[in-house]
């Protein structure tokens, strides 16, 4: 589950610098940096004017995106694929990932690295936010099915290593939902498929060590190492978290020496007053800033 920070990759357009405009604005006119209308044309310049209108008739050259690793999905010049096991892992369980739609678009995205490390059978992406019985029969099936586990902390959830003790059923299958921490929880509270499965979380105190993206705590770990942690367990091999986090760890790398600074969680920053911006008047937003510096699980 990953956060929305995330650092500008090697080679990326640069962002509109403030205040600029990238459009006309609705009456048809362009407005300057400040806002404000063009200035009248001098008299005399109505040959520039007329000149400067027939470049709206010209062809505009779309940007060309970077060319992409098929493999990896990160762009050829920075591929990932040497630090990727050279055969898919050997695995017995079906990882089904549920991604928010806001999270195919981002660049350091952590899920085309998983699935690049494990066999195609056995990784599943369904992008969505809502899902129900009617639309979605394979989900729904997958959701019913004994052996499906779903990976959300929680009061509710039991200790994966606890669960995989008492349990009589092999799992089968463990659902993953991929998106910023309020993104994961409005799917997983607003879908009652998700409610099907019995609820799991990994019971650790590894930091996470994708740190160019801010996460709520150094404890809130991506869904690359959940995915990782929670393989080794059912796959009874620790060798897999070792492997799945050897690419994200030269995601990491390569993204420090080359400009992105190491993203601190909002709880070290809150408790250490470094915390940039203001504190939020909304009181639900409040309780949360207020619950992380407590240090109270949220």
């Amino acid at each position: 589950m990953e956060q929305q920070e995330e650092a500008r990759t090697l080679g990326e357009s640069a962002a509109w610098p403030p205040g600029a405009s990238g459009s006309p604005t609705a009456g048809g006119e362009e407005r300057s940096e400040g806002g404000a209308p063009p200035a009248a044309t001098p008299a005399g310049s109505e040959g520039d004017s007329a000149s400067a209108d027939g470049l709206w008739g010209l062809p505009v050259e779309r940007a060309e995106r970077r060319p992409e690793c098929s493999h990896c999905s990160r762009p050829q010049k920075v591929c990932l694929c040497p630090y990727l096991p050279a055969q898919p892992l050997k695995i017995s369980t079906h990882l089904y990932i549920i991604q928010h739609p806001a999270e195919e678009s981002k660049v350091l995205r952590t899920v085309p690295l998983l699935a690049a490390c494990l066999p195609p059978e056995k990784c599943t992406v369904t992008i969505g936010r809502r899902f129900n019985e009617e639309r979605d029969v394979e989900l729904a099936t997958v959701c019913r099915d004994s052996g499906t586990l779903i990976l959300y902390p929680g009061a509710e959830a039991t200790n994966l290593e606890e669960f995989l003790l008492d349990s009589p059923v092999c799992p089968s299958t463990i659902i993953l939902i991929d998106g910023t921490w309020s993104q994961a929880k409005d799917i997983f509270y607003k879908n009652p498929l998700f409610r099907l499965p019995k609820q799991v979380q990994l019971k650790t105190s590894i930091c996470s060590q994708y740190v160019i993206r801010m996460q709520p705590t150094s404890r809130c770990l991506s869904t690359l190492e959940c995915a990782a942690i929670a393989l080794s367990i059912l796959e009874e091999n620790q060798c897999i978290q070792e492997t799945l986090l050897r690419p994200l760890q030269a995601l990491c790398s390569f993204q420090l020496q080359h400009g992105a600074q190491i993203r601190l969680s909002k709880e070290y920053l809150l408790k250490n007053g470094l915390y940039p911006k203001p504190m939020p008047k909304n009181k639900r937003k409040l309780r949360k800033m207020e619950l992380l510096m407590n240090s109270v699980k949220i």
